[in-house]
């Protein structure tokens, strides 16, 4: 027994330390700050991958919130009602007003609240109640084809005018953007005298409504017609496409109404999901868009005009000139949509 008792007690001593020190680990293991987690941004984007992508990877490199992108050209909004507060979008990227518009009238949005945004972004560009705001700015020109001369004190009005009389062009008279110009004709002129505009632009016509914005100008270029409506940044995208570029050599870019009220712009924007899940680094993505690194990538890539004032054009777009845009609020034309359809109904437009 004698001979026990030092081996019990070298024992013993040898169970206190092992517990002296495991206390040691776990309370040097308590004292280490948690490791931080990777933040992420969720998004469903209408916007094409050639644009978008260079944006976020200049995101992730400043930030280091990484993100993780669902393209598609249609049915994002359906989804992201279907998954309802089980979606993973925190955020939507829209190609034009009307996706913004019914992503607030199905109530997808919450409302964006930051001070740059507010600061980057005019107001004419926002949503009054901060639901989505623009990123982006297209002129709704009038395509002209270069044997027609100066046609640069042309209005969106003379389209109407019996002189040109089987020379116009144009898509769908239900597309987002051409609704936006009959919204804002509505907005200007009345229901009454739009109506009118709308016959006359009809009468016009060179072809049943057809296509895209680029159809329109190959049709110039083919001598179907002699006028068209298009945005703006497709003359760049025709310029710097070796098939079409011949497209956009035959026509004038032409920002209408510098006389009177300025030429019609469209958008394209964003909005916070309402079941967002990672809201604080949506918001930094959303303020990112709006800053001079993103907004330069959206000029020089996509030859759209910059929502922030003071940033750089493209040089292409640059050549095309100065213009007076239209300072009515995208708000006040967005009241007007639905009567721009019935109007475009009541007179079979596409007929």
């Amino acid at each position: 027994m004698k001979k026990l008792l030092p081996l019990l007690t070298l024992g013993l001593g040898l169970i206190a330390c092992s517990e002296q020190k495991s206390a040691q680990v776990e309370s040097q293991q308590a004292e280490k700050p948690p490791v931080a987690q990777t933040q992420t941004v969720n998004i469903y984007s209408y916007r094409q991958p050639f644009l978008i992508e260079p944006i976020l990877e200049a995101f992730t490199a400043e930030t280091g919130i990484k993100t993780n992108v669902v393209f598609a050209k249609k049915g994002l909004i359906e989804r992201l009602k279907r998954e309802g507060e089980h979606t993973e979008a925190d955020i939507v990227l829209t190609s034009n007003l009307s996706a913004l518009l019914q992503l607030q009238e199905e109530a997808l949005t919450q409302k964006i609240v930051s001070a740059e945004v507010e600061q980057n972004v005019p107001n004419q560009f926002r949503d009054e109640h901060g639901q989505w705001i623009a990123l982006t700015k297209r002129t709704r020109s009038i395509y002209s084809a270069k044997t027609l001369g100066d046609l640069s004190n042309i209005n969106y009005e003379d389209l109407a005018d019996p002189k040109y009389k089987g020379q116009i062009c144009t898509r769908s008279g239900k597309h987002p953007y051409n609704l936006g110009l009959v919204a804002s004709m509505i907005a200007h002129n009345g229901v009454e005298q739009t109506q009118a505009w709308l016959e006359g632009v009809k009468a016009n016509l060179a072809r049943k409504p057809q296509g895209n914005d680029r159809a329109q100008v190959k049709a110039i270029k083919e001598g179907l017609c002699t006028l068209s409506l298009g945005n703006s940044y497709y003359l760049g995208k025709m310029v710097m496409d070796t098939e079409q570029k011949a497209w956009a050599d035959a026509v004038n870019i032409n920002f209408p109404n510098q006389s009177s009220r300025g030429t019609h712009i469209n958008v394209s924007g964003v909005v916070l999901t309402k079941h967002a899940k990672n809201q604080d680094a949506a918001i930094k993505l959303i303020e990112f868009l709006t800053q001079n690194k993103a907004q330069q990538i959206y000029a020089s890539v996509n030859m759209e005009y910059p929502v922030k004032q003071g940033v750089a054009l493209s040089e292409l777009v640059a050549s095309w000139g100065t213009f007076k845009e239209d300072k009515i609020a995208i708000d006040k034309i967005s009241q007007y949509r639905s009567d721009a359809l019935k109007l475009l109904d009541q007179v079979q437009f596409d007929l």
